[in-house]
């Protein structure tokens, strides 16, 4: 395992790497990026999840999930606006499919929705039409020779999990976890070869049970004013559950499907890249601690098998313990990491600044605040999700960690993606020139770190088309594909014109230039 010291000298190192590239920022030449720059195996794709674009949320014995039942309740979302038909893919897969090759990706990451595979979890039965579509949809996908990369839980699960015994808080989801995924590896695993078991713990787990606006709403102040939860501890508990579900089921894969199906299983976390806030050892102590409280935290077990000591430091014994047993069941239980990554922030030092909130303030936070601005300087340009800018170095920076953390760990790109800062009309709608050149800088950031080393196997860009957005609902857009919210019609943006482009055309150089 890298030791802290160690890390400490390579943020020290990196900062000021940042400082150089920041204060020159505007006067870098323009960087040319193209296909020909990443290995002739290296997967391009676009990415979605069952219930953003589905729909269909009670059709064909699909149960309720827990997002049918939250975003039914009043003031939940924005506008009142849910998935029950949302881009309607369940209609529309064959369509969505010839987008797909149009698109000329080799590989497309969709999730199951486990309420429409086991409505009752192993409550109940199998839902075999349930079975037939991801059947139809895999199917279709490999005779256009798309590969399906497939996430079993993408943040729904059936509502009865909840209701039963509260889900993710109990050790009790780990067999309800492993017993969807071993039906998962059963009824499409012949064809599936790239599983992610769990997408984003490190995500849902802190909006769930820390802040409380997503499904089941628990919380406890400073973070929230939910009915119940307990915002310091039950997120690490979830995700304490979540990460040996994760272990359990890679167990099972590894010993009953692996040897004949040949497949590979991951999991998914969020990675935003942090910067010192200040050029003080202050600063970078704050950008460690954020990396090990949002990231480390989820990938370190599954790696080295247990929480990193900078969590334990300050966590202490609020932070649940894994036993000997599953310590050994989660070291090396990943083939590859998968890698959301946005954008950049800031961190602040809360021990040693007066700009820290009550909730920033908190061990369960490492004490570390975020910021979007230094000296009333956005660190890049504002897009459609709140705090999210424009910071294409921070791909790289971010692979950098990951090549020092886990050396020889694979790595895909599941997310990334832009949506613009303002709902769009008319022409403006389609042209979108500004998230051209966010993948264009992005990748080229991709490309650089792999140049240095970073083992990254493949790229997905977020998304695949205009869909529900969680609590966001469908004005944040991030598709390469418009969706016209009457008629459900596909309208390909220039992005998506780009990307086909880029796929197909190796030798042709995409220009760079500055946000």
């Amino acid at each position: 395992m890298v030791q802290p010291k160690t890390l400490l000298i390579f943020f020290l190192f990196l900062s000021l790497l940042l400082f150089i590239e920041t204060k020159h920022n505007h006067e870098e030449e323009e960087e040319v990026v193209n296909r020909s720059m990443f290995p002739d195996d290296f997967i391009f794709g676009v990415s979605t999840s069952a219930y953003q674009v589905e729909g269909a949320y009670l059709e064909d014995g699909k149960g309720l999930s827990n997002w049918d039942v939250f975003t039914h309740l009043p003031a939940n979302t924005v506008r009142g606006q849910n998935g029950d038909v949302a881009d309607d893919h369940y209609h529309l897969y064959m369509e969505d499919i010839d987008k797909l090759e149009y698109l000329g990706v080799n590989a497309y990451r969709l999730s199951i929705s486990w309420s429409r595979i086991l409505p009752r979890g192993r409550f109940g039965e199998v839902n075999p039409k349930g079975v037939l579509f991801y059947n139809n949809i895999i199917d279709n996908m490999l005779l256009k020779g798309i590969e399906p990369f497939v996430t079993i839980n993408h943040f729904d699960i059936p509502q009865e999990l909840e209701d039963r015994y509260g889900s993710w808080l109990s050790p009790q989801m780990q067999e309800d976890f492993v017993h969807f995924a071993k039906v998962c590896f059963e009824k499409f695993g012949d064809r599936v070869k790239k599983w992610v078991t769990i997408n984003e713990p490190n995500i849902y787990t802190q909006f769930a049970y820390m802040y409380g606006t997503f499904s089941p709403m628990r919380c406890s102040l400073p973070f929230g004013n939910c009915s119940a939860g307990n915002s310091d501890l039950e997120p690490l508990i979830a995700a304490h559950n979540m990460l040996i579900s994760h272990a359990k089921a890679v167990k099972l894969y590894r010993e009953q499907f692996q040897p004949k199906q040949g497949g590979i299983v991951g999991l998914v976390a969020n990675a935003f890249h942090y910067e010192p806030y200040t050029d003080d050892i202050f600063s970078y102590q704050a950008v460690e601690r954020s990396y090990a409280f949002n990231v480390a935290w989820i990938f370190d077990p599954l790696i080295h098998g247990d929480y990193p000591p900078l969590m334990r430091k300050y966590v202490g014994n609020d932070l649940p313990k894994f036993s000997k047993q599953e310590k050994k069941l989660l070291k090396g239980s990943v083939d590859f990491l998968g890698v959301n990554h946005y954008t950049t922030f800031y961190a602040i030092d809360c021990f040693n600044s007066d700009e820290c909130t009550l909730m920033d303030n908190r061990p369960n936070r490492g004490f570390v605040a975020r910021a979007i601005a230094r000296d009333g300087i956005p660190m890049g340009d504002q897009t459609g999700v709140s705090g999210f800018q424009v910071v294409p170095h921070g791909m790289e920076k971010v692979l950098n960690y990951f090549s020092m953390r886990y050396p020889n760990t694979s790595i895909y790109i599941t997310e990334n993606g832009y949506c613009p800062p303002n709902h769009l009309e008319g022409s403006e709608m389609l042209h979108d020139f500004k998230r051209i050149e966010f993948h264009k800088a992005y990748l080229a950031a991709l490309a650089n770190a792999m140049r240095k080393g970073a083992k990254v196997k493949g790229y997905f860009a977020w998304s695949f088309m205009d869909n529900y957005e969680w609590l966001k609902g469908y004005n944040t857009t991030f598709g390469l594909y418009y969706v016209d919210r009457r008629t459900m019609q596909r309208k390909a943006r220039l992005s998506a014109k780009w990307y086909k482009d880029f796929i197909e055309n190796a030798e042709k150089s995409s220009t760079i230039s500055t946000f």
